[in-house]
């Protein structure tokens, strides 16, 4: 069985053929969403889209972690993350196809 992932590319073709947006607009559309969330992500701690899911952000401490390869010690910095959690109708939606 061959993955298939569903990229940038593949998601500006699908608006520009569902909505009969041309290319350059679907990209730019698909471009200025992803750089809005990013941007929202890094002043607001949560952002909440309704019936798809909720992206937050997450401080993590630093902490002492080991290579599984060679065994050796590393100091991991404090970092921040982001988690995704799907809503309840995007898992419904997902676990009935």
């Amino acid at each position: 069985m061959k993955k298939k992932n569903f990229t940038r590319k593949n998601l500006i073709g699908s608006i520009y053929k569902n909505l009969g947006f041309s290319k350059n607009t679907s990209s730019k559309i698909v471009d200025d969403f992803f750089e809005i969330i990013s941007f929202k992500l890094s002043i607001l701690k949560k952002i909440k889209i309704t019936s798809f899911g909720t992206f937050q952000t997450l401080d993590k401490k630093e902490r002492i972690g080991r290579n599984p390869k060679n065994k050796k010690v590393a100091q991991i910095s404090a970092r921040k993350i982001v988690k995704f959690t799907a809503s309840k109708m995007l898992k419904k939606k997902i676990n009935n196809r």
